[in-house]
């Protein structure tokens, strides 16, 4: 997958190349990150790429025409035959909420641009004509959107294939399959009169599994029981999730 990140601070963004997920994602070549700064398409001898805002108001604005022929040149170095240019997203709170589904639809693009906003943001003729969507991290400002940018690069690199080392680790997230995750443990068996619990030391592969399910219906229906509003569940994880309810109800 290719991405190209367009930013006023590019070396910003080329930092999450250097850790984690995308750094494996960049040494296995399952991603190539690119960063394309704006003023360099500014028609100004000063390189500036914003300007007051019409109407009056505080802040700048970024200007039309450095914008739309950066997103112009980066867009022609993603184009691949058939498939056409790449989309365009901007980061933006104005945006959709950036969320697993979404992110493992983007990792099946085969490339993207990246736009990351600054001041009072992007002149909005275009985001008409060159955007194809705003994605938020949440209902907050942040400075640009380089920190947004390189969030939905880390959460897009760890699902291009060949870059887990178990790609069950994916498929197990939170959210992916709509619940939140279950509990984790690792050695010591007992660390301060807590022990590991005993199912997962039975190596009984179908109690484990039972467990760990009815531990992803019960943690979130303790942190986000939003989510399960918006799932069917079947009968089995019905009866798994009261029975978590009811030994939650006991131990208290």
């Amino acid at each position: 997958m290719r991405i190209e990140v367009i930013s006023l601070f590019p070396e910003m963004v080329e930092q999450v190349g250097r850790y984690g997920m995308p750094r494996v994602a960049l040494e296995r070549e399952a991603l190539q990150l690119t960063t394309r700064n704006p003023r360099d398409y500014a028609d100004n001898r000063y390189r500036s790429v914003d300007d007051r805002s019409y109407g009056g108001g505080p802040g700048m604005v970024m200007q039309a025409q450095p914008m739309a022929d950066c997103i112009d040149a980066a867009r022609d170095a993603l184009a691949d035959g058939d498939r056409g240019r790449p989309r365009v997203v901007m980061m933006s709170p104005q945006g959709q909420a950036l969320t697993q589904g979404l992110a493992t639809r983007l990792a099946q693009e085969p490339g993207l641009v990246l736009v990351c906003g600054r001041y009072e943001g992007l002149d909005e003729r275009v985001l008409a004509s060159h955007v194809d969507f705003e994605v938020s991290l949440g209902d907050f400002v942040l400075s640009g959107g380089e920190l947004a940018a390189m969030v939905l690069i880390d959460s897009i690199a760890r699902l291009l294939p060949g870059v887990l080392g178990a790609q069950a680790s994916a498929q197990n997230d939170s959210f992916s399959q709509g619940l939140l995750d279950h509990p984790h443990y690792s050695r010591p068996l007992a660390w301060r009169d807590q022990p590991v619990p005993e199912v997962l030391m039975s190596g009984d592969h179908a109690r484990i599994a039972r467990w760990r399910l009815k531990q992803a219906l019960g943690q979130t229906w303790l942190k986000r029981p939003d989510l399960l509003e918006d799932l069917e569940l079947g009968s089995e994880h019905k009866a798994l999730l009261q029975e978590f309810i009811s030994e939650q109800h006991t131990e208290g």
